[in-house]
């Protein structure tokens, strides 16, 4: 007897005790990764994200396991909770995999608001018959995008009309949503158009090279399904390229719509090279919006761009970055890191606000070797063909220039649909 209560101590102690002292340890390092989130101000989530409820959590760890962004969730206090906010993409994941229903997805916080559009389960905004899919109506994840395309086509297609002079549907951007869109009005036999004020493949063209951007198996309409969990931004590009070639599908690239009008139950779309005439109208624009100009001299010149698709392009050249998002630090940093670059970010506040942990560090390991050099509390005054002119804290500096990117973010569609009679509702915190 004495032996057997001895042998279950000594278990307790080299089996328990680890395993309890396993986890205090991750939960010290979760909460100090809050903190830093917090003081990085990397704590507001950008759209859709979980809100766990403490008293219902049984603590399964199974929404920390299923999140595909990982460090997104983890455990504080013996409950989860959401750590790394600004990773959060919305996949949703988290609240299908948690046993109890202890997640609730919802779009903003009580501290900054979300615009989102008024939709119904058709995706069916407040005007009859003007449809809004994809990371427009909140939902940014490619595989939700390309569903709710194909599903607002075939609820149009049972709409349709027999004899019509005009087209069916016109669909607005080329993103996932709306190829997926196109494709399936393609396969159903509407009359359509689409078009996209940049080029095929939309905001994913802007992403990072080899950035993650899918992480779930996917259909495509006129293609099948896609199996891969993971694909890279150049490998999702390369699969829409071809399936927009094989299929034949036609999208007229670079024609901005500037209103939309609806009379006589028929809507007009102004574009910037023609007016079209549909029945239907599906905007699949994405939230990003149009790239913010600086409205300065000289920011007409070929040198200034807006995104960066390939920086081995550019090599022994003074370049300037305009901007403190990680887009603009992640530009830098590949710029800085292509042979001969001299790198200056310009950034109008006195620190970045937000920058996430990795483009942090590289961003500091490139500063220490001289490679990037940084000019806070600057603004650009004038750009000319070999050099820039910034307000650095009141000063006028010039500083030579062979090209400019501008990453100042977007101007989000929220005015054009306002301007067009959607309803668009702001939320903190709620689903």
């Amino acid at each position: 007897m004495d032996w057997s209560v001895g042998i279950g101590g000594l278990l307790v102690v080299f089996t328990v005790i680890p395993y309890v002292w396993v986890v205090k340890a991750r939960e010290r390092k979760n909460q100090l990764a809050f903190e830093r989130s917090e003081k990085a101000g990397l704590n507001e989530p950008p759209s859709l994200h979980p809100v766990i409820n403490p008293n219902a959590c049984l603590c399964s760890g199974a929404c920390i396991q299923a999140c595909p962004e990982k460090k997104v969730l983890g455990f504080v206090g013996g409950k989860s909770q959401l750590i790394h906010a600004a990773r959060c993409i919305g996949h949703g994941a988290c609240a299908d995999a948690c046993p109890v229903d202890a997640i609730e997805l919802v779009f903003g916080t009580e501290k900054r608001g979300v615009d989102i559009p008024e939709v119904s389960p058709n995706f069916e905004t407040n005007i009859p018959n003007l449809h809004i899919v994809g990371e427009l109506g909140g939902m940014g994840l490619i595989r939700n995008a390309v569903t709710q395309g194909r599903q607002s086509i075939e609820y149009i297609a049972q709409k349709k009309e027999s004899k019509t002079d005009v087209l069916d549907v016109v669909i607005v951007g080329a993103g996932p949503a709306g190829l997926s869109a196109s494709l399936e009005a393609m396969r159903v036999g509407l009359k359509f158009v689409t078009v996209d004020q940049g080029d095929i493949g939309g905001a994913i063209r802007q992403y990072p090279r080899r950035k993650l951007v899918m992480t779930q198996p996917m259909d495509i309409p006129l293609y099948g399904k896609v199996n891969s969990r993971e694909m890279y931004k150049e490998e999702l590009m390369d699969l829409w390229v071809k399936i927009v070639k094989d299929t034949g599908l036609e999208v007229q690239t670079f024609c901005k719509v500037n209103h939309i009008e609806k009379e006589n139950g028929v809507f007009e779309v102004q574009t910037d090279q023609e007016t079209f005439r549909a029945k239907h109208v599906v905007l699949a624009i994405g939230r990003r919006g149009t790239p913010r100009k600086l409205n300065v001299p000289g920011e007409d010149l070929s040198k200034v761009a807006y995104s960066l698709l390939e920086p081995e392009q550019f090599q022994d050249m003074s370049v300037m970055v305009v901007g403190g998002g990680d887009s603009a630090l992640e530009a830098a940093c590949s710029l800085a890191e292509e042979p001969g670059n001299k790198v200056t970010l310009s950034y109008r506040r006195d620190q970045f606000q937000r920058p996430k942990e990795e483009v942090r560090d590289r961003l500091q390991t490139l500063i220490s070797e001289g490679k990037i050099e940084t000019a806070f509390s600057s603004q650009i005054v004038s750009i000319a063909e070999g050099e820039v002119v910034l307000d650095h804290k009141g000063e006028s500096v010039k500083v030579r220039n062979d090209q400019v990117f501008v990453f100042a973010g977007g101007e989000l569609p929220t005015g054009f649909l306002k301007k067009i009679g959607v309803a668009v509702e702001t939320k903190f915190g709620s689903a």
